[in-house]
């Protein structure tokens, strides 16, 4: 029974369960992503702390009843077989461990694409986006990822659109979320849309959890510049970083944060006291301050890693920026340690 389509039966009869998940677990999985998510189910769906499953129900799916190792190896075992994907609303996907070559099996990617033809839901937790995006599922909606695993998204899927400022997306037919405790936010959002507020509430009081963040809110790291109280100016600058060579135009930066140009350098003005352009050099010269104390890298990789065309244009910008040249900044920073 879909959501929209709850209804009970006759006055006496227990409601059926407004909301059904299906967990499809990776090989290495993130055990705290998971259970955080489907806790937040448990707990909404709850009466006088009895576990149990008046307003949701939920299942781990898989293509053999065998153990699956976490990331952390707590093993979970599989409830049940691969059935029709109608039968639930949304089928989450928890990655884990991006070195595992074949986080899942092709049983488990022909299920996902069932799903997907039957106009299924498919949310990734964790890196569970990546596992969507290989099989071919994430094409016209946006990922959410950790800022942790950005990099690695854009180069294994350059074609597909990824976002790391945020702590989820729902997009559509799609949901991606960073992983963490992001995977209690989406989920809470769902019991209030398919559940109640009420439900939402009394699970994130359990959890200890003083309110669900938003798909709006930014991701709880600490980038280079977050003193700054305006999300817009935190959000452009994490993109700089993400773009960390200089090939972001100031006007698309503008445009990624809902800002024109004029709009984005009166807002950095006023939060920041220096202009857009300014900041995103700083960016550049941060990130390789940070690579020349912690690598030997010659200085024209450095240069080329942070968008410049050769070594001596980098020294003078790294001089002006701090006062030394990237040399004599190395030379301090193997002397601290």
């Amino acid at each position: 029974m879909r959501p929209e389509q709850h209804r009970l039966v006759n006055n006496s009869a227990k409601p059926a369960a407004r909301l059904k998940v299906g967990f499809v677990l990776s090989r290495s999985f993130t055990l705290s992503a998971f259970a955080l998510f489907v806790d937040t189910l448990r707990l909404a769906s709850d009466q006088q702390d009895r576990s149990g499953r008046v307003q949701a129900d939920w299942q781990v799916i898989g293509s053999t009843r065998h153990l699956i190792t976490s990331s952390c190896g707590v093993q979970v075992a599989p409830t049940s077989d691969f059935v029709d994907p109608t039968r639930f609303d949304y089928i989450v996907v928890v990655g884990g461990l991006l070195t595992v070559e074949n986080p899942v099996d092709q049983q488990t990617i022909a299920f996902l694409r069932q799903a997907d033809a039957k106009k299924v839901p498919l949310i990734g937790v964790c890196t569970g986006s990546f596992i969507l995006a290989a099989a071919g599922l994430m094409k016209r909606h946006e990922s959410c990822v950790s800022w942790l695993h950005y990099k690695e998204f854009r180069e294994r899927f350059p074609e597909l659109a990824v976002r790391s400022d945020r702590l989820f997306n729902l997009d559509r037919q799609r949901g991606s979320c960073a992983g963490g405790s992001s995977a209690a936010d989406m989920a809470a959002l769902l019991v209030r849309k398919y559940i109640s507020r009420d439900a939402e509430r009394n699970a994130l009081e359990v959890l200890q959890i003083e309110k669900a963040r938003t798909p709006a809110d930014i991701q709880p790291r600490r980038p280079l510049y977050d003193d700054y109280d305006d999300a817009r100016v935190k959000a452009a600058m994490i993109t700089m970083e993400q773009f960390v060579d200089g090939s972001m135009p100031i006007e698309k930066l503008a445009a990624m944060v809902g800002l024109s140009r004029r709009q984005l350098e009166r807002i950095f003005i006023e939060k920041t006291g220096m202009s857009p352009a300014k900041a995103y050099n700083r960016v550049r010269m941060e990130r390789a301050k940070s690579i020349l104390a912690q690598s030997k890298a010659p200085l024209i990789e450095v240069a080329l890693d942070v968008g410049f065309e050769n070594a001596s244009q980098f020294t003078r910008t790294f001089k002006r920026t701090f006062g030394q040249t990237p040399s004599q900044h190395r030379a301090a920073a193997l002397r601290a340690h």
